[in-house]
């Protein structure tokens, strides 16, 4: 039959144990840092009664540094990394039937929560000259989705399907966001179908950067 004891040595700086051998007893110091659990099992061995014990030690951990390391990097470096998914513009704001309203979601919900906006729309973003790999399987003009959260990122990818998915690092927020803005123009279709209104023309103007809000 197991017998089990439970003991929290206070601070006197520790606890004396005396705990019978097969021909004598032995004394354990358990320190006055550490919660110690005894399970005592009684044997009978030749005519003596044995003794096994099992421990469990519970110790104060160190404070670990979490961190991303990759996060790290980038800030003694100055730079920070940005994530997009990109399409030509007639899909992203004429065509696909949630991207509005997973937009305007996703502000709604950071307006609630009082956080910093940190998705942007870039029409015909500058970045986009360093993926030529990219661009030439884009319909121009070209309209990226830029956020620092990748994993929303690559949720995104997941939902819109038909667009493409990078990362690209930068030293502001200006350079990142720099885009070429050009005019757009959507064709009207001649008949309207679907059960929800048609997207009212400029709607994605309210994720522009600032210095770009006037499409």
């Amino acid at each position: 039959m197991l017998t089990s004891t439970s003991l929290n040595v206070g601070s006197l700086g520790g606890l004396i144990l005396n705990a019978p051998t097969h021909n004598s007893h032995k004394s354990f110091l358990v320190p006055a840092t550490k919660s110690f659990h005894l399970l005592i099992s009684p044997t009978k061995l030749s005519g003596a009664t044995a003794w096994k014990s099992a421990t469990s030690v519970k110790t104060a951990v160190a404070a670990v540094d979490s961190s991303d390391p990759t996060e790290k990097e980038q800030e003694q470096s100055g730079k920070r990394k940005y994530y997009f998914v990109v399409a030509n513009a007639k899909f992203m704001l004429d065509e696909e039937e949630h991207f509005k309203e997973l937009m305007f979601e996703r502000l709604r919900n950071y307006g609630e929560r009082n956080i910093e906006q940190d998705f942007w729309l870039l029409i015909e973003p500058k970045f986009l000259d360093k993926f030529p790999d990219i661009t030439k399987r884009l319909k121009r003009p070209a309209v990226a989705l830029v956020s620092t959260n990748g994993p929303w990122i690559t949720y995104m990818k997941l939902r819109l399907d038909r667009v493409l998915q990078e990362s690209y690092e930068a030293d502001s927020i200006e350079e990142a966001l720099a885009s070429n803005p050009v005019d757009l123009a959507f064709e009207k279709p001649e008949k309207w179908t679907a059960p929800y209104p048609k997207y009212e023309f400029g709607w994605w103007e309210s994720f522009l950067p600032s210095k770009i809000s006037k499409v």
